[in-house]
């Protein structure tokens, strides 16, 4: 099938179009590399020894997006494009409201013009209430702590909606827990700008010596040891259950949503411990205040994914934080970190 993937070049979409490529599908890529770069593009097509093709446009562009459907007959879109820094997004509001929820409306009224109507989209945790019970499921309360989790939340009754205004689209809804970790070539792999908001490259570049000390956003939440407990999931996993909602799609209309998570929350110190062990450097880190728009304690119930999708996650904690440091050892730059590139 042709697929069509926005933000196609970031940490998550590189993995997806490697997993795309190597189960067959021919794959676009629209992105315009505001956090991403060219680079992981070529390694996706290195690693798999297929080519795919590449727009470099900001994806709420209706006319350009009506040129890549001339381009052919595209089969589905997974959507990725959007910013995604939950501090960034109580900075900046109307930033991430804009550009997130117009990127998909954009998406649907092109589609709905070329009779496109399968939509994967990006969704995440963030969009569960606080104080749900744990493991949480997709039937849990819905309501936001910041701007990110509320484009998010929006995004998705923009596409149940739609859904069911249309019954010839079939809709998707994934709701990521916490990606980490990198392809295990260690060819691709997260590459933030600036400062990273997520903790493992934070992790990797202090172990690297890119930055002098981790810190820590709070030990005093409700958990064993104070710090945030999040529900970790390898990028590959994720990557994967891209594809089984794929095969979802072809054979299911309506709207449809899934956790992909492992289960399994670990926190903070939990995390720099078992990189330590695994990949035997320090991480000197220190305490800091709580990030607004944080919250204490989220993982998921995976079983609805297990069980209509035929999902569930291979890799543990221990490969996750092995291949990351694979990933930043051979990479200490990001994808800056080779000529050319």
């Amino acid at each position: 099938m042709k697929v069509l993937v926005t933000g196609g070049a970031g940490f998550i979409g590189s993995h997806t179009c490697l997993e795309l490529l190597k189960a067959g599908h021919e794959v676009s890529v629209v992105d315009d590399l505001r956090n991403s770069h060219p680079e992981s593009l070529k390694r996706v097509e290195a690693i798999s020894g297929k080519s795919l093709r590449f727009y470099r446009f900001d994806a709420a562009d209706e006319a350009q997006l009506e040129e890549v459907f001339a381009q052919g007959e595209i089969g589905c879109v997974i959507h990725f494009a959007g910013l995604k820094a939950v501090g960034e997004s109580v900075r900046l509001p109307l930033e991430y409201y804009a550009n997130n929820i117009g990127t998909t409306l954009a998406l649907c009224r092109v589609m709905k013009r070329r009779g496109v109507f399968r939509f994967i989209f990006s969704s995440s945790a963030t969009v569960y209430a606080p104080g749900s019970p744990m493991p949480v499921a997709e039937t849990a309360p819905l309501g936001c702590t910041n701007p990110y989790g509320w484009t998010k939340l929006m995004c998705e009754r923009i596409l149940t909606d739609l859904a069911a205004s249309d019954p010839r689209f079939s809709v998707v809804l994934l709701r990521y827990f916490n990606p980490i970790g990198a392809h295990a070539s260690g060819r691709i792999g997260e590459d933030p700008a600036g400062i990273p908001n997520n903790l493992l490259p934070f992790i990797t570049q202090t172990a690297m010596g890119r930055l002098r000390v981790l810190q820590v956003h709070g030990n005093d939440y409700d958990t064993p040891d104070g710090t945030g407990v999040r529900d970790y999931i390898h990028v590959t996993d994720l990557a994967r259950g891209h594809l089984s909602a794929l095969d979802y799609s072809l054979t299911h209309t309506g709207c449809e949503v899934f956790n992909l998570g492992t289960g399994r929350g670990y926190s903070v110190l939990e995390i720099i411990s078992v990189f330590e062990r695994v990949n035997g450097v320090k991480v000197p880190y220190t305490i800091g205040p709580r990030r607004p728009g944080d919250v204490g304690t989220v993982y998921a119930d995976p079983s609805k994914a297990k069980d209509l999708l035929g999902w569930q996650a291979q890799l543990g904690i221990e490969e996750m934080c092995r291949d990351a440091w694979r990933w930043q050892k051979g990479n200490p730059n990001g994808y800056l970190s080779h000529k050319g590139a």
